[in-house]
């Protein structure tokens, strides 16, 4: 698993392109696993800083009790609406897929909060081209680094 330091020295202005997504609204969407396999859908906070993507849970939430028995999640950065007729103006979406890492909470963090690192393995952002006719798919994976591709 990679760090978010990683990917930024790998591949520099996709990261930012995808941090930029992340930045663009505060309420992020995680799938977690529940006990039976199942997958969780939360809303969630995180922040990419300092080579890292941490975020935090309240305790005795569903999701960190997901990520305490399975580690592995997927964020969605906030959704944003294309502009009506102008796809190619939609700044896009961004996903990351990895594991969380327990950390220490930050001084500043809520009493009882747990804290986590993302480690990541897959990176994602989609986009519709400048001629209105493709979706890009930019992608980095950890062992293959990034890669784009265009789809009709």
């Amino acid at each position: 698993m990679a760090t978010w330091r990683e990917i930024e020295a790998d591949a520099p202005q996709f990261a930012a392109r995808v941090r930029s997504r992340f930045d663009a609204g505060t309420n992020k969407t995680m799938a977690s696993l529940r006990r039976n396999g199942a997958p969780r859908i939360s809303g969630t906070e995180l922040v990419i800083n300092n080579g890292r993507i941490t975020l935090g849970m309240m305790p005795h939430s569903l999701k960190l009790h997901d990520v305490l028995r399975d580690p592995r999640v997927a964020i969605h950065s906030p959704t944003l609406e294309p502009p009506v007729g102008q796809p190619s103006e939609w700044a896009g979406d961004a996903k990351l897929a990895g594991v969380l890492v327990v950390t220490e909470p930050e001084p500043t963090d809520p009493p009882d909060t747990s804290s986590f690192e993302l480690h990541v393995h897959e990176v994602v952002l989609t986009y519709i081209d400048s001629d209105n006719t493709h979706l890009v798919i930019e992608s980095w994976h950890e062992g293959r680094g990034w890669e784009r591709i265009s789809r009709l």
